[in-house]
């Protein structure tokens, strides 16, 4: 491995059209999630972040020069933190009543009611 620049990442993957691919960017611009690794590719006429995403098994390595792993775990951490966040803002799911009946959307405003169903004995009994 060459000497990386400090923050910088080296992804080597394999393209669509089976060559390897070998490129530095800063090491923002490279993450690891849902089993790809994704890569910054440019940004959109609407200033929207485009991003590549590659299978992990195309991957065959990425190098990183970082002062400290803990700083760049502190980041991704971070970011999936962020991710999460959005994502409770923009799903219409509450995290639920806590009695264990599982998420309800924030449009059920009605609250469950237990009923009471008499049982009569009929005359299609077993004999017993």
């Amino acid at each position: 491995m060459d000497e990386l620049e400090f923050g910088k990442a080296t992804i080597v993957y394999e393209d669509q059209d089976g060559d390897i691919v070998e490129e530095t960017v800063d090491n923002e611009m490279v993450v690891y999630a849902r089993d790809h690794w994704m890569l910054k590719s440019g940004t959109d006429d609407e200033g929207n972040d485009l991003m590549s995403q590659i299978p992990r098994d195309r991957v065959v390595r990425v190098d990183r020069n970082v002062e400290k792993f803990e700083d760049q775990a502190q980041t991704v951490r971070r970011r999936v933190e962020s991710f999460a966040d959005d994502l409770r803002e923009k799903l219409p799911v509450d995290v639920g009543d806590g009695t264990g009946g599982g998420p309800r959307r924030s449009g059920d405003r009605h609250e469950p009611q237990s009923q009471t169903i008499p049982v009569e004995e009929g005359d299609e009994g077993d004999g017993r």
